[in-house]
């Protein structure tokens, strides 16, 4: 079980109320949130692995010189993203309860949460949960393995399987061309833009007529006229220069370097001493206790 841990601690976060407080009054409404989601998961899901990511840099240098918009809305200044600042001190001390707790924490410089995710999942040979509120993850699920998305949209208790059938019922397009097709639709909270007058429909329909988006670019660069629906090649020859460049930001990694991590749901914690200051200092024996009674059972 692979965790996108910043969506999860943004739910959280906007789930939970900040009256949720340690005893010296500083917000934990995000640490407690997100170690009882870790609870349930584990509960329910019962994974021999599990790695928790982060984002060592929300939005790589790589991404934004291909397409500068990329996340340029949420910037708050230079390269920091706009975070509540409730939220800010909480993310240390969800980094030091993972530690003490022995769950792996795993980041890599210059690349996302995603691509941390990407990398693991390609490296993994089993079954792969990854759990996220993210649908630019649709793009790693696969059967054969089987590698499957717990889509939290709907909360932690309800979350959607996300496999290749539901990609295909929900998009129409198979899941391994996800990445494909969210290139040609765009993603404004992402600040991709997408081929402008191309929707949903018309990008399934052209990842279906031409299977991925490098044939479809062949075609478009060959001269072939059939299979594309009314007025859109005249629309995607017009953005051409960022379907060129796309790619490389809507598709995640899968050779982020990563260090050694041993991966086991640790049975104990690995500090217990630092546990319990840290559960002291913010209040946080319950949600503790719940995940330490599941991960020891």
């Amino acid at each position: 079980m692979v965790l996108d841990t910043p969506s999860l601690y943004f739910r959280a976060f906007y789930g939970i109320p900040e009256s949720i407080t340690a005893p010296d009054g500083s917000p934990v409404n995000a640490v407690r949130g997100l170690i009882d989601m870790i609870a349930t998961l584990v509960r329910k899901h019962s994974p021999a692995e599990l790695a928790a990511t982060m984002d060592a840099d929300w939005r790589p240098a790589f991404r934004v010189a291909a397409i500068p918009t990329y996340k340029a809305h949420r910037v708050a200044h230079g390269n920091t993203e706009v975070v509540p600042d409730a939220l800010v001190p909480q993310i240390a001390v969800i980094q030091e309860v993972l530690d003490a707790l022995g769950i792996a924490r795993l980041e890599s410089a210059g690349y996302e949460a995603d691509d941390v995710i990407g990398t693991l999942t390609h490296r993994s040979g089993g079954a792969v949960d990854i759990v996220t509120g993210d649908r630019d993850l649709f793009q790693l699920v696969d059967d054969a393995r089987p590698v499957r998305v717990l889509y939290t949209a709907r909360g932690i208790r309800n979350l959607q399987i996300v496999d290749e059938a539901f990609v295909t019922a929900k998009y129409g397009v198979p899941g391994r061309a996800y990445a494909d097709f969210a290139t040609l639709r765009g993603d404004p909270s992402d600040g991709l833009p997408g081929v402008s007058g191309v929707g949903e429909k018309t990008a399934a329909a052209l990842i279906t007529r031409f299977g991925s988006l490098e044939a479809l670019l062949e075609a478009l660069d060959g001269g072939v006229t059939d299979g594309f629906p009314a007025g859109s090649r005249t629309r995607l020859a017009a953005a051409r220069d960022y379907l060129s460049a796309a790619p490389a930001v809507v598709k995640v990694a899968h050779d982020a370097p990563l260090p050694a991590a041993d991966l086991a749901l640790p049975a104990k914690p690995r500090d217990p001493e630092a546990l319990v200051r840290l559960a002291d200092r913010y209040g946080l024996d319950g949600p503790l206790n719940r995940l330490l009674d599941v991960l020891g059972g």
